[in-house]
Formats: C-alpha cells, sequence, structure tokens
C-alpha cells in the first residue's frame, strides 16, 4: 500500500500530522472534499487501496454526471467562465447569443467541465463584438436531429444488451472481481449509474440459493 494512504488515514483517525523532517504533532481541524474518476470500490477489491481509508472517506459520497446529463447547468458555468475570462482580457460582454446557447446545450461535451471552460476561454480571445459568440469550429459538426435520435435509441439499446448480458454472467453482481464492472472494465459507479438510466433491474440476474 503506498505510504501516502497510511499518512492520510493519520490525519483522518488521530487529527494531527507531523512536518517531513520533524517530530513534533501538529493538531489539525479539517474537513476533507475528496473526489476520484476511479472505481475506489474496485480499487479496494484487488488491494490497491486501503479498505479503512476508504470507509474513512466514503461518509457522504456525492455521485457526479457528466455535462452531457446536466444540460440545465450550462448556462450558469458558461455565464461564470465568460465573466472570468472576459475580465482577464479586459472585455466587457452585453449578452450572449441565443444561437450560442443553444449550442452549447445541445452539444456532448466529452470532455466535460473542462472542455466547456477551453472553448469559453478561447472565444473570449478572439470575440470583439458586445454580443458573445462561439464559432462553430470550436465544436464538431453534428449528424441531423433524426439521425441522432435513432442513433441514440439503437445505441442505448445496444448498451442496455451488453449490460444485461454481463450482470447475467456475474449472477446480477456488479462489483467485486467477479462482478459486471470488471467483466466491462468500467468504473463500478459509471455501471451503476448506467444501469439506473437504462432500467436494468439487476435482481432478475441474480441466481436464487440452492435447496439444501
Amino acid at each position: 500500500m503506498p505510504d501516502t494512504q497510511i499518512a492520510l488515514l493519520r490525519v483522518l483517525q488521530e487529527r494531527e500530522f507531523e512536518r517531513v523532517g520533524g517530530t513534533e504533532a501538529i493538531r489539525v481541524d479539517v474537513r476533507l472534499i475528496a473526489a476520484t474518476n476511479r472505481d475506489l470500490g474496485e480499487a479496494v477489491a484487488d488491494g490497491s487501496f486501503r479498505r479503512d481509508l476508504f470507509y474513512r472517506l466514503n461518509v457522504f459520497p456525492v455521485e457526479m454526471p457528466p455535462l452531457r446529463e446536466r444540460i440545465q447547468d450550462i448556462p450558469l458555468l458558461a455565464e461564470y467562465f465568460i465573466e472570468h475570462y472576459a475580465r482577464k482580457a479586459g472585455k466587457a460582454f452585453k449578452r450572449v447569443s441565443k444561437r450560442t446557447l443553444n449550442r452549447l446545450q445541445s452539444y456532448p461535451w466529452p470532455g466535460n467541465v473542462r472542455e466547456l471552460q477551453n472553448v469559453i476561454e478561447r472565444s473570449v480571445i478572439v470575440c470583439d463584438a458586445e454580443e458573445f459568440t462561439i464559432d462553430d469550429c470550436w465544436l464538431p459538426t453534428r449528424p441531423p436531429a433524426d439521425s441522432r435520435l435513432a442513433l441514440s435509441g439503437t445505441l442505448a439499446a445496444h448498451e442496455k444488451a451488453i449490460i444485461e448480458d454481463a450482470l447475467r454472467a456475474c449472477d446480477g453482481r456488479v462489483y467485486g472481481r467477479s462482478g459486471a464492472a470488471t467483466r466491462l472494465g468500467i468504473p463500478r459507479s459509471t455501471l451503476e449509474s448506467k444501469i439506473r438510466a437504462l432500467r436494468i433491474d439487476k435482481s432478475r440476474f441474480r441466481q436464487p440459493p440452492a435447496n439444501s
């Protein structure tokens, strides 16, 4: 186990630490907020993350969906980033074009909030009008609406079938070395989110206990 995990666990348990090279214990009173893009439950199962540290950190877990599933947040995030980078560039925009706002909310944002931030920063630099706009070249062109809807439905059905096959092979287990998340090669939190979104009933795939 990495020494850092042990050191952090000690701080959380005893609320004290020692400086590098020091011998005096320093008391601390902090509230820790941790974030990860890994499935820590799986990391605990494979031994790469301490179980006791996991439960110390996992007091109030919050799962953050990707930006494409939070389009209602995009206007507020865009407004914040526009004001931030406009201030740095010494610019002032009176409004955001409606077309730009619609474009931001319809784009899938594979790079999540960081991609949105980068697109707005670049656009602030090149935009010299009173109305803030984003050049279409910053965002890839999308297929026609009807094609998108048909493709979305096809992909969702295909994804659901793959997940159900994995759950069936794993007797409904999601995590652990023999779980569906490991079989599919994705974090447990991601799989749980997809199971909810696709309305998959995990209990259908659990094997009943053998009769004694």
